[in-house]
């Protein structure tokens, strides 16, 4: 795990070299931004992984905005080098790096760091940790703490909203809702939100990809939460037939999250 974290910490560190000097930003097929600190930090993640598991799949974002691939090992990495490439490119805070790790269908550890707000989240299958450190510190395992979801709140739930892709499905969903409070947010970081006990869910509905959300739902799963589609199922991975895109979901803190459903 350190070298998982150590290589998604190198990857951040030169994605602040980017977002302090300024980056020129194109457009892929799809038409999502991408610069080339996306594919810097892609290519450091990749040569780290390499060395570290060279029998384990890779899979990146930017490698796929060119192929997706034909078949998946029984174990591969879904890697996201640069979460929120608008917040990245508006100079906002939340953008982030990402590595999950998939066993068969199911996520079963993650790293994400944002840089930005100096914070390295990490998971194996039971348990979720953070570390705060700047991207040129040294990394300090033994300085991690252990995350754990928040008491189901009886004042209204803390809902998390996409800065970019928030719609009217999820503004149906929050009127349904006893809510506290509406936080917007980017990027994987909501899921670390979720698992650091600061908010309570997050729907979203929409297209994202599985390395959007890879290294998140393993990070909340370890930290007590959930992560399901819309039916309540679970939400897997490797699903080619989709070319690794997801249906909607909503990720939880709380296992019990619609006893907040408001009931007329």
């Amino acid at each position: 795990m350190r070298a998982l974290c150590k290589a998604t910490l190198e990857a951040g560190a030169r994605i602040m070299h980017h977002y302090k000097n300024g980056v020129e930003t194109e457009e892929k097929s799809d038409n999502s931004p991408v610069t080339q600190a996306d594919r810097d930090a892609e290519t450091m993640i990749e040569q780290a992984l390499a060395t570290l598991a060279p029998d384990i799949q890779m899979v990146g974002e930017e490698a796929c905005s060119e192929q997706v691939p034909d078949k998946l090992a029984p174990h591969f990495f879904l890697v996201d080098p640069l979460d929120g490439t608008r917040d990245f490119i508006a100079k906002r805070k939340d953008f982030t790096v990402n590595i999950g790790l998939i066993s068969g269908t199911r996520p079963v550890a993650g790293v994400i760091y944002a840089p930005v707000h100096e914070k390295l989240y990490f998971s194996g299958p039971q348990s979720a940790f953070l570390i705060k450190l700047a991207p040129t510190d040294t990394l300090d395992m033994g300085k991690a703490e252990a995350l754990r979801i928040s008491p189901f709140p009886d004042n209204g739930l803390r809902v998390l909203a996409s800065r970019s892709h928030r719609d009217k499905k999820t503004d149906a969903l929050i009127n349904q809702l006893h809510i506290r409070d509406v936080i917007p947010a980017a990027s994987s970081y909501k899921f670390c939100l979720l698992a650091e006990g600061v908010a309570d869910l997050y729907p979203r509905h929409g297209r994202t990809m599985e390395w959007d959300t890879a290294a998140g739902h393993a990070i909340l799963n370890a930290a007590g939460g959930l992560v399901t589609r819309e039916d309540g199922s679970p939400l897997e991975y490797g699903k080619l037939d989709r070319a690794l895109d997801n249906p909607s979901f909503i990720a939880a803190a709380h296992h019990n999250w619609q006893d907040a459903i408001r009931t007329n």
